[in-house]
């Protein structure tokens, strides 16, 4: 079966299942906890040497939820480790927003995007869609823009979008709302590996993490500090891995010492 007619068999299974699960999603949104972004500047440096210009943009996992400041959050994960495989500063730019889906990146965020060009792109998006029962041709079709709106704004840079997370294992999440939802999620990955693949520039990364209760923050749905850390790393190393070849030494380096990376080997 094509790719298109195993989606559409997916769609039709999550839209038949929805209706017997629709009260215990209410009652989830009623009644989770909502943590606030990570406190401090949202831009900044570490490092030494040249200049490596990061921007990271998004939703909660770029604006921070789950971590106290941003320098522990994903960007300044992901900063750390690459000046530290660089040799390098790295100059980092964070424009995150809770609860934001594709489009809302779209509309509301890629005019905050500073004027001068950047060398990298960290782009975390897609659980709002999911969350929100998006269609799927609509995160196809704005997943599609994004890309050629990052691109355009900045022709030499890397683009490195993370994965969607395994929903199927967030404690928030109870049954069978758990499986469902993760089941939707695993549809718009498939979906975003075929888009993202249509980019020389661009790379999809997995995430992947163990569902143990520390891996999470206190919400159940955002990941830990812990978890940031190795989230980082990850994003890092797939960046490193699309620079010029002197630099896949340092990205096989990096990927040596973080358990979120298995995926990328």
């Amino acid at each position: 079966m094509s790719e298109r007619g195993t989606r559409m068999l997916r769609g039709l299974a999550f839209w038949s299942l929805l209706p017997f699960v629709s009260l215990q999603a209410l009652r989830v949104r009623k009644s989770a906890l909502r943590l606030p972004p990570a406190s401090g500047p949202c831009a900044g440096s570490i490092g030494s040497g040249a200049a490596f210009r990061l921007l990271a943009i998004g939703d909660s996992i770029i604006a921070g939820v789950g971590a106290t400041s941003m320098d522990k959050a994903l960007v300044g994960r992901t900063a750390e480790a690459l000046a530290g495989a660089l040799g390098r500063t790295v100059e980092w730019h964070s424009i995150g927003r809770s609860g934001i889906d594709s489009g809302g990146v779209i509309m509301q965020l890629l005019g905050d995007l500073p004027p001068a060009p950047v060398d990298a792109f960290l782009v975390s998006v897609g659980v709002n869609d999911v969350t929100s029962l998006r269609r799927s041709s609509t995160w196809e079709h704005n997943l599609a823009s994004l890309l050629l709106a990052l691109t355009d704004h900045s022709p030499g840079a890397v683009i490195v979008f993370a994965g969607m997370p395994p929903l199927h294992g967030f404690p928030l999440l109870p049954q069978p709302l758990r499986a469902l939802i993760g089941f939707r999620g695993e549809t718009f990955d498939r979906i975003s590996r075929t888009t993202i693949a249509a980019h020389p520039q661009a790379r999809h990364v997995p995430v992947e993490f163990p569902s143990h209760a520390d891996r999470f923050s206190a919400d159940g749905f955002h990941p830990s500090e812990a978890s940031y850390v190795d989230f980082g790393r990850t994003m890092a190393s797939s960046i490193l891995a699309m620079l010029p070849s002197k630099r896949q030494k340092s990205a096989r380096a990096l990927a040596d010492s973080g358990p979120m990376l298995d995926a990328l080997r």
